[in-house]
């Protein structure tokens, strides 16, 4: 079992080295897929620079920003493991509580699995509005899925790859986090909510985010989950039956062995560390590290 982490990152050169090394010293087997979404200052050499040491495994260059949710939506289509999750790259949220998050998945009893910094995890003290404006947003996203999340916003959401994949995403930027929300409401997955830590930027320290924003999400949110495209309906294969078997160490304990369909692979990637053969797609272009892109995903 390989979990696919996307990384979306944009003008963080002081930070996503340190995020990388963090996720490189969780104990699970790891796909790092590094999307920079058209930075200004010098993260595309710091990703470069990861990439030639094997820190990252797919580092794919956007030529202009055109926001997280096409840089996730990019990330999605280029996974290759059975488990996808959404990273942020600037350290807010810590990669050791991934395992936490994969165990309801592998114990088959989740489909989804939401991080919530609200539900009793270390967190840093800011912003009380930020706290108010994530609870609104929250409460109707809920009322329009009919879900009971305690943070609709968080950053890490995890998924089966074939439910993933499924997913009609359309959100160019952060209009990707109600989307998720309420695509994956609109398959009747399994979602599970786990505590996570949390260590919240100011905007002195970076943090991009603003009213506006806020303000956006209201409306992505009835957009998302009263017009259309829907997402299908989804029927996990049960893990007994589907795909190869891998044996993972989750939380101390070994997981084994456990099944999953096998990744969507029809999307072509020729960029990967070393120009390394992948098992799954064949041998890359020597060399072929990066994919520059100034084209939306399908």
């Amino acid at each position: 079992m390989r979990l696919s982490v996307v990384m979306p990152v944009y003008n963080e050169a002081a930070t996503v080295a340190a995020s990388v090394e963090r996720l490189r010293g969780v104990p699970l087997p790891l796909e790092i897929i590094c999307i920079d979404d058209g930075s200004t200052d010098h993260t595309r050499a710091v990703l470069e620079r990861l990439l030639a040491e094997g820190r990252i495994d797919i580092l794919v260059a956007n030529v202009r920003n055109q926001g997280k949710g096409t840089a996730v939506r990019t990330g999605i289509q280029r996974a290759t493991g059975q488990v996808i999750v959404i990273q942020d790259a600037d350290l807010e949220y810590d990669p050791h509580d991934l395992p936490r998050l994969l165990e309801p998945i592998l114990d088959g009893r989740a489909d989804a699995v939401f991080g919530s910094r609200f539900l009793g995890g270390p967190h840093r003290v800011l912003y009380f509005w930020h706290r108010v404006g994530n609870g609104v947003l929250t409460l109707l996203s809920n009322t329009l899925t009919d879900l009971n999340l305690t943070d609709m916003e968080t950053c890490y959401k995890m998924a089966r790859a074939d439910l993933m994949k499924s997913l009609p995403l359309r959100a160019r930027r952060f209009g990707i986090e109600p989307e998720l929300t309420a695509r994956l409401a609109q398959t009747r997955a399994r979602i599970y909510e786990v505590p996570i830590s949390y260590s919240g930027r100011t905007y002195a320290e970076g943090k991009k985010i603003n009213w506006k924003d806020g303000l956006a999400a209201l409306w992505h949110i009835l957009r998302y989950n009263l017009l259309p495209p829907k997402a299908p309906s989804y029927g996990p294969t049960p893990l007994s039956t589907a795909g190869a078997t891998a044996d993972v160490e989750v939380g101390g304990r070994l997981r084994g062995p456990v099944q999953f369909p096998p990744p969507d692979v029809s999307d072509a990637v020729t960029q990967r560390r070393g120009g390394a053969e992948d098992p799954l797609r064949g041998p890359a272009a020597p060399r072929a590290r990066v994919a520059a892109s100034d084209e939306e995903p399908a």
